[in-house]
């Protein structure tokens, strides 16, 4: 009797009982092991629970799905019907996030398919890449690359502020001009790449005595900034 109802349950399916239980524990620990991963090499300020949570339960979702789907070309399409109906909507503040999830599917393709090696390989491959690139922080923008944001005032002459700039930087590009409300200050945002040979502390302390000059800040681009 006990054998006739396992027989049942697994029969209309191409994996056994012990086939999905394993095949889920895998998608599991791989996910386990992305979301580790991705949390400590996560790099801004997007950093979020919800998506770490996120990539673990899409890499078991997708080993189900490739478990329920098995060689089925029907149930591949009742699969692709059933989601055109969801719309997704959440934005993926940080690009580096988007290849997380795919990461996430293909690991949970690997285990809900039986291929564990694939699915363990690529989990322990791309985590090496990803722990590299962080250890060398590949991609980074040089250690001298700021955001300069002041006020200035009008009235002043602007040749102060453009000469000490152009004197202590080895480039520099206006990315930002709002005039006040009353006229008479404009809010500045410069994208500046200081010389080897100049201290940040001092530059930002000489430029606040330029006249004309008021609410200095000076912001490491090392990440994406909105401004």
């Amino acid at each position: 009797m006990e054998n006739q109802i396992l027989d049942a349950l697994s029969g209309s399916f191409n994996y056994s009982i012990v086939e999905v239980i394993i095949n889920s524990l895998v998608a599991f620990v791989l996910s386990m092991v992305i979301a580790y991963t991705y949390r400590k090499t996560h790099q801004g300020l997007s950093y979020s629970q919800s998506f770490v949570l996120t990539i673990i339960f899409i890499t078991i979702i997708i080993g189900f799905v490739m478990m329920v789907i098995g060689n089925s070309l029907t149930r591949a399409f009742a699969l692709v019907g059933a989601l055109s109906i969801i719309r997704f909507r959440t934005v993926v503040k940080d690009t580096k996030d988007t290849a997380y999830i795919f990461w996430a599917l293909a690991v949970g393709m690997g285990a809900g398919t039986g291929n564990y090696f694939i699915a363990l390989y690529a989990t322990l491959f791309m985590s090496i890449v990803a722990w590299i690139l962080y250890k060398f922080n590949f991609g980074v923008q040089r250690s001298s690359d700021f955001i300069l944001r002041f006020y200035f005032d009008k009235t002043t002459d602007e040749d102060g502020y453009v000469n000490y700039i152009n004197k202590h930087s080895d480039n520099n590009a206006l990315l930002h001009m709002e005039p006040s409300g009353d006229d008479e200050t404009l809010y500045l945002t410069f994208d500046i790449s200081l010389k080897e040979e100049v201290n940040m502390n001092e530059f930002l302390a000489e430029f606040s005595k330029i006249k004309g000059i008021s609410e200095v800040v000076l912001v490491s681009a090392k990440n994406d900034i909105t401004y």
